[in-house]
């Protein structure tokens, strides 16, 4: 089974398990805290360091997304129905595959490089039509988009709030780079 499906299938059924408890009397931050922890939003948006035991995320850092400064190999030279090669960072927080690369995003309130700027509403539609903002370019993998949509408005909202409460990063996160078939190179 390839990385990026097994991938998607623990992240949802993460986000499943989730969705379903219930909100009992927490308020929307912790609830939105408590799915982000869960549903493992750290494990791609928080970059890692090494530990005693091994990567751990590098809370100083906490849903910054990939480090600006680090650089990514290209994405493999394979044939888009397979066999498929992913190539990830060492941070844990960009990809390499078939649909280019792409990078995990800055998810602190920070308002020029995170979600500082955005509205509860482009957060839920974002997640709901898979399109950055609500409106832009695809949500692209690793990203569980299908998974997500099933959440509540109730949910999504509690995970917007949490987000806006962590502090800001200042993180210029690389846009997508398109798979070298679809930029010509």
């Amino acid at each position: 089974m390839p990385a990026i499906r097994l991938l998607t299938i623990v992240v949802a059924c993460t986000l499943i398990t989730a969705c379903a408890r219930p909100a009992a009397q927490s308020t929307p931050v912790e609830r939105g805290k408590y799915l982000v922890t869960i549903g493992g939003c750290n494990d791609c948006h928080t970059t890692k360091k090494m530990g005693p035991n091994g990567p751990e995320p590098d809370t100083t850092k906490l849903l910054a997304g990939h480090p600006e400064d680090m650089k990514m190999p290209a994405p493999p030279s394979l044939p888009p129905n397979g066999p498929w090669a992913i190539v990830v960072a060492p941070t844990l927080t960009a990809w390499s595959g078939p649909w280019g690369t792409s990078f995990a995003a800055n998810l602190t309130p920070d308002a020029n490089t995170g979600l500082g700027n955005w509205t509860e509403d482009m957060f839920v539609k974002a997640m709901r039509t898979g399109k950055h903002m609500g409106v832009s370019r695809p949500i692209l993998p690793p990203m569980p988009v299908q998974e997500l949509k099933m959440m509540s408005d109730e949910d999504l909202k509690a995970v917007f709030a949490y987000l806006k409460s962590v502090p800001p990063v200042v993180n210029h996160v690389p846009d997508p780079v398109p798979p070298a078939a679809a930029s010509g190179t």
